[in-house]
C-alpha cells in the first residue's frame, strides 16, 4: 500500500501491466493502482491524476515515455475519443494474446484450476482473419450540436457526448451514407434531435441492422413520440442510398426519460417489419427489437464449437438455458432428439417460436421462465418432461444464478456446455460445477469483439458420475432420502 497521498493534477510515472474490463491500462505508482485510458501493457508513461478514491485512481496520459511493443497507430481517426474500440491502438495479435491470458488467469485464480490442468484443457483463442467491418448492428445516438444542427456518431467513453465519425471501421461502410440521409431528412424538415436534459426533441437513435448472408438492411428510428414528418421523403432518401437491399424502415417510439435505447414496439414505414439472415444453418427473422449476435462470422465459430462439444447423436434430450431467440436451440435441434429452450424474456421466446416455425423445426419447444424454475419440471418423479442428457447455458455477464447451477447439478446431465461472455463469472461458476461433480474437459476462447477487451469462451463439462441416480427415475422422496444419506456420510 502506498504511503503517498495522491491528489488531482499530480504527475506520476508508471508502467502499465494489465488491461481493465473497459479497456483502460492498469499500472501502479508507488504501489497505488491507477487506471489510464488508451494505455497498454508494456507502456511506460507520464500521466496526470484525474480522480482518486480510497483504493485506486484514474489518470490521463501526458507522455508515452517508452511505448509497448504491441502499440500501433489506430486505423480510426476518432479512436481514443469514441467509447467503442478501446484497443484499436494494440496490434491484433497482441489483443488475442491478452484475451487468452485473461481467460487462463481467471480460470486459475477464480476457478481453482492448476497451471497443469489449464495447459491440458485450454485451447488456442479463435480470432478473426480480418478484424474490421464485422458488426451487423449499430445504434447511433443523435444529438443537437453547438451549431444548432443534428449530429450523429457514438458516445465518448463514460459520457453522453456524441463523437462524430465519417466511417466506423467495425461497421458496414454503407452505414455512413444511411446516417447522412437521416440527418439530411432531419435538416430538411426541421426535425430536432432528442435532448436528454429537457426531454424534448424527436429523434433519439438510429438503429441500423444488416443480414451478412442475406445482404438485407433495416433502418429503425427511435423517436421521442409516435409520428415523424415527411415519411415519404425519408424513404426516398434512404432508398436512394440502398436501392435493392434496404428491406425495412421502421420507427420505434420511446418516451422514457432514462438510458434505455429501444421502446417496446415499432411501426413499419417501408417494406417489412423485419429482415432475414442465416446463421448456423438456420434462417432468422430479425426485427428492431430482436436480440441477434452482432458478429455473425465469429458466432458461427462459437456456436459451432458448442455444437461439437454437445456431442449429439440424434437421440438426446437437450436443455438450452438462457436461450434468447433460440439460436443455439434451433441449431442443436438438427442433431438432437428434442430441445427445450428456456428464456425469461417473453419477447425473445416469441421470436424463438416464430423462427422455429419459419424453419419448419418441430422438435424444439420454447418456454418463458427463470431457468431454475423450469428445471424443477424436469426433475425425476415430476413427470412433466424428460430429464435432459445435455444442458447448454449461455448466461449474461453476471453468469448463472446459483440456484440455476444447483438445479443443473440435481438433474446431473452427462454433459454441460457453458458459453460465457465473462471469464471471471465463468470461472466462478466452473468452480461450483467442479465441486458438484463435473470436470472441465476443454475450453476455447473466441474473439467476438475485436478491438474491445471482451472475450467469449465455450466450455465442455463432463459428469464424473454419469451413472448418477438422478437418471434412474427415482421417486422424489427416494431421491432426497439418498441425498440426505450422502450428506450424512460426508460429515462422517
Amino acid at each position: 500500500m502506498s504511503e503517498r497521498i495522491f491528489k488531482k493534477n499530480d504527475e506520476i510515472t508508471l508502467t502499465v501491466t494489465d488491461i481493465s474490463d473497459d479497456g483502460s491500462g492498469i499500472g501502479k505508482s508507488e504501489g497505488f493502482i491507477f487506471f489510464v485510458k488508451n494505455a497498454l501493457p508494456g507502456d511506460e508513461i507520464r500521466a496526470k491524476v484525474m480522480k482518486v478514491t480510497k483504493s485506486y485512481g484514474f489518470a490521463r496520459i501526458e507522455e508515452v515515455i517508452k511505448p509497448s511493443a504491441g502499440r500501433c497507430k489506430a486505423a480510426c481517426s476518432v479512436a481514443g475519443k469514441c467509447g467503442g474500440c478501446s484497443l484499436q491502438n494494440y496490434r491484433y495479435e497482441e489483443q488475442l494474446r491478452y484475451k487468452f491470458i485473461k481467460v487462463k488467469n481467471d480460470l486459475i485464480r477464480l476457478g481453482g484450476y492448476s497451471e497443469e490442468e489449464i495447459a491440458e484443457r485450454l485451447c488456442d483463442i479463435v480470432g478473426m482473419d480480418e478484424p474490421y467491418r464485422y458488426r451487423n448492428k449499430a445504434q447511433y445516438p443523435v444529438r443537437m450540436g453547438k451549431d444548432g444542427k443534428p449530429h450523429s456518431g457514438f458516445f465518448a467513453g463514460h459520457t453522453h457526448s456524441v463523437i462524430e465519425t465519417d466511417d466506423c471501421l467495425i461497421e458496414p461502410e454503407v452505414n455512413s451514407a444511411l446516417l447522412r440521409a437521416v440527418i439530411n431528412w432531419m435538416n430538411k424538415n426541421h426535425v430536432k434531435a432528442y435532448d436528454e436534459e429537457t426531454g424534448k426533441g424527436l429523434v433519439r437513435h438510429v438503429l441500423i441492422r444488416h443480414g451478412f448472408t442475406s445482404k438485407e438492411c433495416q433502418v429503425n428510428l427511435v423517436i421521442n413520440g409516435s409520428k415523424i414528418p415527411d415519411e415519404a421523403g425519408l424513404v426516398r432518401l434512404l432508398t436512394d442510398v440502398m436501392k435493392d437491399d434496404l428491406k425495412s424502415i421502421t420507427v420505434c417510439p420511446n418516451t422514457r426519460r432514462d438510458n434505455v435505447i429501444l421502446g417496446d414496439s415499432y411501426r413499419t414505414v417501408y417494406g417489412e417489419g423485419y429482415i432475414t439472415d442465416t446463421l448456423v444453418g438456420i434462417t432468422f427473422k430479425i426485427s428492431p427489437l430482436s436480440f441477434y449476435q452482432v458478429n455473425p462470422l465469429q458466432t458461427e465459430k462459437l456456436y459451432g464449437l458448442a455444437r461439437d462439444y454437445a456431442g449429439l447423436t440424434g437421440e438426446e434430450e437437450v436443455l438450452d438455458l438462457y436461450c434468447g431467440i433460440g439460436t443455439i436451440s434451433l441449431m442443436l435441434s438438427k442433431k438432437a432428439g428434442h430441445v427445450t429452450g428456456v428464456e425469461i424474456v417473453d419477447r425473445a421466446i416469441k421470436d424463438a417460436k416464430e423462427n422455429a416455425k419459419f424453419n419448419a423445426i418441430r422438435n424444439a419447444e420454447f418456454i418463458t421462465g427463470a431457468a431454475e424454475d423450469v428445471i424443477q419440471t424436469m426433475l425425476p418423479g415430476k413427470g412433466e418432461r424428460r430429464t435432459p442428457d445435455v444442458v447448454v447455458v449461455d448466461p449474461p455477464r453476471k453468469g448463472c444464478a446459483r440456484s440455476c447451477i444447483d438445479a443443473i447439478l440435481t438433474l446431473a446431465p452427462s454433459r454441460v456446455v457453458y458459453v460465457s461472455c465473462d471469464p471471471a463469472t465463468l470461472s466462478r461458476d466452473l468452480k461450483i460445477f467442479r465441486e458438484g461433480g463435473y470436470e472441465l474437459v476443454k475450453a476455447t476462447p473466441v474473439d467476438m469483439f475485436p478491438h474491445s477487451s471482451h472475450v467469449e469462451t465455450v466450455c465442455l463439462l463432463s459428469n464424473r458420475k454419469p451413472d448418477s441416480y438422478v437418471h434412474l427415475n427415482l421417486k422424489m422422496e427416494d431421491y432426497y432420502r439418498i441425498k440426505d444419506a450422502e450428506k450424512e456420510q460426508e460429515k462422517k
